[in-house]
């Protein structure tokens, strides 16, 4: 049994969580998401916590018990607080704007390269080199801000590139001539 798949996931006010026909359905404030759950696995509500359990013993099941309770986990969160992703965009005259939903990136191409936010997802541009990636879905969060970043990955020699907030991009050494060695 799943050590992570035990733990309660405690339900804050305002959260409602369904499990009908093998989907589970969690509304809160800032709105619902949906997950089909595949396998063995029995989601109850108890008092203000919700509990994941493994119907049965096999070795699926339990893989399966600690992955649902954690995506469980995320989709509480998301509802009620929301998941933020920050980037960072380095390089000599690059820049980031939002116009409506559309994020507007030059980062050293000739042209500037226009990005439109998928549904349940805003983009927010706090200063010109940093964009945050704000929505209910972790997982959406996260695929969004990973292609935004693979639109130009920091390159190890100077720097440029985009980047999350806080990542440490290892530097490289550039080249030597290789004059006076023999």
């Amino acid at each position: 049994m799943s050590r992570i798949g035990k733990m309660p996931i405690a339900l804050p006010a305002g959260v409602e969580v369904k499990f009908e026909n093998g989907v589970v359905t969690v509304k809160g404030p800032k709105g619902t998401l949906t997950r089909e759950i595949v396998g063995n696995i029995g989601i109850e509500v108890e008092g203000a916590h919700l509990v994941v359990k493994a119907l049965d013993d096999k070795t699926d099941t339990n893989a399966k018990h600690g992955l649902y309770r954690a995506l469980l986990n995320g989709m509480v969160t998301g509802v009620t607080a929301g998941f933020v992703k920050s980037l960072e965009v380095k390089g000599v005259g690059w820049k980031a704007a939002v116009q409506g939903d559309k994020l507007t990136l030059n980062v050293g191409y000739s042209h500037p390269v226009e990005f439109v936010a998928p549904a349940g997802i805003k983009f927010e541009c706090p200063t010109l080199t940093d964009v945050n990636v704000c929505g209910i879905d972790k997982e959406l969060v996260g695929q969004v801000a990973a292609n935004i970043r693979a639109i130009r990955v920091p390159e190890p020699y100077h720097g440029y590139g985009i980047r999350y907030k806080g990542e440490n991009v290892e530097h490289k050494e550039g080249k030597t001539s290789g004059k006076g060695k023999k």
